[in-house]
């Protein structure tokens, strides 16, 4: 298989093609700040479902120009992971379900290329477009590009300074490296669900997919890393990123604890802290508390706060020590006081006292806390498809660029013209052929 790819390599500027007044525009509306950290950094985003587009999310938020390459038929494979949908406006698209609330969550700031890179011709389109980008993250199975010209090997003769960041479950290397990677098979094998769930109950995974998310992160932080070492020596490189990897890292105090030990780790604690007491949820009149008291001085504040000072002075609870050792003594006494109130009426009650505490609550009414509403936690943006709607914001604040949501997550292939018109040297006729083949969409 060959492309006529060499020069474009060579070729680090290169010039803009004409775009109709409309596209200028779009663009002028869309340009990140150049005071966002990544402006001017280009990414080509080749994942799907949730560790991959975290990541390059993230980097979008930061100012990079994201290319996001989907499928031109089905697109990245949580286009179909529904309900709910944000319903589109457009009536005559009243058969289709929409676009899903999930690819919302995490494809904001990035440009949908409706691509097939099964045939040479689509192959041909990435290697143009790897030549122009910065960073290329993937999260196919080891040596599953390599077949198509895409892997790093081939494409850092391409472009020597491309940061080529690879997320997979287990990584390049090692027995399971061939294995496909899920977050909760992950959690599951390598400890975080054994640890997570109720003291008396079986394992549970953690509510969302944390360790995809954590994955992301580090794929993101790991990137610019490589931004700044490219800065000094002009060069590239392959980052390997695995969940299992990420998911064992995150283990952090309970893994050190486990190996200066030697013993196995002390298993599920719920809401509570192992070491200390009192500190888990507690059931009120209606609804749900937390209460951290992390040191003999808090736990007299809940004791005032609670209007039973003798414990404090209890010879079973007189010092956290004491308090593990009676943890449920302790801890069903405080239940029985804490029933007596409402949520509202004990955070009032600890409100100003200097002892953690919060009410636990479900989602909705976390994105309706004054406090997260307060940060620009949650933001309206205007989709072109489905009309207004809300997402939530990057909790990123600097103190001289504004990162935000620029552009809202796109459709299937909404910027497909534009971006082989800047990137490719296409002709309008060349895309429309390609377009009839089924390679774009």
């Amino acid at each position: 298989m060959s492309f006529s790819i060499p020069s474009i390599a060579l070729r680090r500027a290169f010039p803009r093609v004409a775009h109709t007044h409309a596209t200028r525009c779009r663009r002028l509306a869309t340009t990140a700040d150049p005071k966002l950290p990544l402006a001017g950094m280009r990414v080509l985003d080749m994942t799907r479902v949730l560790a991959g587009p975290y990541c390059t999310q993230i980097l979008g938020d930061l100012g990079a120009e994201v290319i996001k390459i989907e499928h031109p038929i089905r697109g990245d494979d949580t286009r179909a992971w529904g309900p709910p949908y944000a319903k589109y406006k457009d009536l005559t698209n009243q058969h289709a379900p929409g676009e899903s609330a999930y690819f919302l969550s995490v494809n904001r700031n990035k440009k949908s290329l409706g691509l097939s890179f099964a045939s040479p011709k689509g192959v041909e389109i990435l290697h143009q477009l790897a030549a122009k980008c910065d960073i290329l993250v993937e999260n196919y199975l080891p040596g599953g590009l390599k077949k198509y010209g895409m892997d790093y090997e081939t494409l850092s003769k391409i472009n020597p300074k491309l940061i080529y960041a690879s997320i997979t479950g287990y990584g390049q290397t090692g027995p399971y490296s061939n294995r496909a990677g899920y977050d909760v098979m992950v959690e599951a094998e390598f400890g975080l669900m054994h640890i997570t769930g109720a003291r008396d109950g079986p394992p549970v995974k953690v509510g969302v997919a944390v360790t995809d998310l954590t994955t992301g992160l580090y794929a993101s932080n790991s990137i610019m890393a490589a931004l700044l070492s490219r800065a000094n020596t002009g060069k590239g490189q392959h980052i390997d990123l695995a969940l299992s990897d990420c998911q064992v890292a995150t283990l952090a105090n309970i893994a050190s604890s486990t190996l200066i030990s030697g013993e196995k780790d002390s298993g599920r604690w719920g809401t509570a802290h192992p070491s200390i007491v009192p500190y888990k949820g507690f059931a009120t009149a209606d609804g749900d508390i937390l209460i951290g008291g992390g040191n003999d001085r808090l736990y007299g504040i809940l004791c005032q706060k609670l209007d039973r000072p003798e414990w404090a002075t209890d010879p079973r609870f007189v010092t956290n020590g004491h308090r593990v050792q009676n943890r449920k003594t302790l801890e069903s006494m405080i239940e029985i006081e804490m029933r007596r109130k409402t949520t509202a009426e004990w955070l009032q009650v600890f409100e100003g006292s200097g002892m953690p505490y919060a009410a636990i609550n479900d989602v909705q009414a976390t994105l309706n806390h004054e406090h997260v509403r307060a940060r620009n936690m949650v933001v309206k943006v205007q989709h072109e498809a489905c009309g207004e709607m809300e997402l939530v914001n990057t909790p990123v604040k600097f103190s001289d660029s504004q990162p935000g949501v620029r552009t809202p997550p796109p459709t299937l292939g909404e910027h497909t013209d534009e971006l082989l018109k800047e990137f490719t040297n296409l002709s309008e006729e060349d895309v429309r052929a390609l377009k009839e083949e089924g390679i774009i969409a």
